[in-house]
């Protein structure tokens, strides 16, 4: 019988917010695969948990190590996955390792924490529904500016993680985009300097005192646009999509990549309706033709 692997949340700062569960599961488990291997067994050491075996799963880990994990899990062993803070397998390289569990039918469960995200959206105040969290955004070319111009456009509030050497640039790029849209700096959560900076972006990237420690960054959705443009806008690019002979799968993942937020099943009601349209034959015409013959 297999083994479990065990996907723990630790803190994202305060060594309080660990969970009596995850506690347990750590000292269960016969080993832990981790982002950081120095920051877990000081986490460990932290806990009264010693002697327990610790390897190293990042984003330049090999095909092997998942490979390796799996067979321990095969052979009856239970693993614990982490991350430096937070929940495992969101924004950090363990999802290799779950897909593969998850592809070998071996069991997987949860102990669940602290997020970082959760709680950054808690303590901005600018979220009351619905969310896009994009994780770190890319650092240069096309994809940035595309990703930087997706943050703006999004009509729900975005959720991202940013570094303290790159979070000045980011707050400027933006407010070139959107001056005024309210947004969240949240820095060293739960930790003893915590500091939640909320303002318009052109505010923020007017700071010139250092950002330091972890960030989180929520901005506001866009409200600018009237509700009936987004409405038109979508139609006339379904229109100029279907008339480029592209499927109704292909259209639907052009547009779910642009506008996320937008409902699938919707969307191919609309373009297998608007491609019905296009071939139904126009009665009226033939007639109007037929009658000039004559």
């Amino acid at each position: 019988m297999p083994g479990t692997l065990h996907l723990v949340g630790t803190p994202i700062g305060n060594l309080g917010d660990i969970t009596p569960r995850a506690v347990e599961v750590l000292r269960a488990v016969d080993r832990i695969y981790a982002e950081d291997t120095r920051r877990t067994r000081a986490l460990l050491s932290a806990l009264g948990i010693a002697g327990k075996p610790v390897s190293s799963l990042h984003a330049h880990s090999s095909d092997r190590t998942v490979t390796t994990a799996i067979e321990i899990l095969i052979e009856g062993r239970d693993l614990a996955l982490v991350t430096d803070a937070g929940m495992p397998s969101i924004s950090d390289p363990g999802r290799a390792l779950v897909r593969a569990t998850r592809d070998a039918g071996i069991p997987i469960t949860a102990a669940p924490g602290p997020s970082a995200v959760t709680t950054a959206i808690a303590l901005s105040g600018l979220v009351e529904g619905p969310f896009l969290f994009l994780g770190f955004l890319p650092r240069k070319g096309r994809q940035r500016k595309d990703a930087l111009r997706r943050v703006t456009d999004s009509d729900v509030p975005v959720v991202l993680f940013e570094s303290p050497q790159r979070i000045a640039d980011t707050l400027r790029e933006l407010a070139e985009l959107a001056a005024d849209r309210p947004a969240a700096v949240c820095r060293e959560l739960t930790k003893r300097f915590e500091e939640v900076r909320v303002g318009p972006l052109q505010e923020l990237a007017a700071r010139t005192d250092e950002w330091r420690g972890e960030i989180t960054l929520v901005v506001a959705q866009n409200t600018a646009p009237s509700d009936a443009e987004p409405e038109l806008d979508l139609h006339e690019r379904i229109d100029a999509l279907v008339g480029q002979g592209l499927s109704v799968k292909d259209i639907v993942g052009l547009l779910l990549r642009s506008q996320p937020t937008l409902s699938k099943r919707a969307l191919y009601a609309q373009i297998q309706a608007r491609m019905d349209e296009r071939l139904e034959p126009d009665d009226e015409s033939d007639e109007d033709d037929e009658s000039d013959e004559d």
